[in-house]
C-alpha cells in the first residue's frame, strides 16, 4: 500500500504497523517525534498501530539549541 512519509510517497506491506514502516525507512527510534494523519502518536502506540492506505507520516526530529 502507499502512504506518505515526510511528504513522499513510499510502498509499504499492507499488514505494515507504524513501527515497522518507520524501521524500514530507517527512522532512528529515539530523538523523534511522529504524527499520523496530523495526531502525535506516543511512541509506545507504534508497534500496535496500524496504517491505512495513503496515510500521512510526519517524522519530526528534536533539536537542542538556544
Amino acid at each position: 500500500m502507499n502512504v506518505l512519509i515526510n511528504g513522499e510517497p513510499r510502498q509499504i506491506a499492507a499488514d505494515a504497523t507504524l513501527a515497522s514502516a518507520l524501521r524500514e525507512f530507517g527512522v532512528p527510534e529515539r530523538g523523534v517525534a511522529v504524527a499520523l494523519d496530523g495526531a502525535v502518536v506516543p511512541r509506545a502506540l507504534w508497534p500496535t498501530t496500524g496504517l491505512r492506505p495513503d496515510a500521512t507520516i510526519e517524522v519530526l526530529t528534536a533539536v537542542q539549541g538556544g
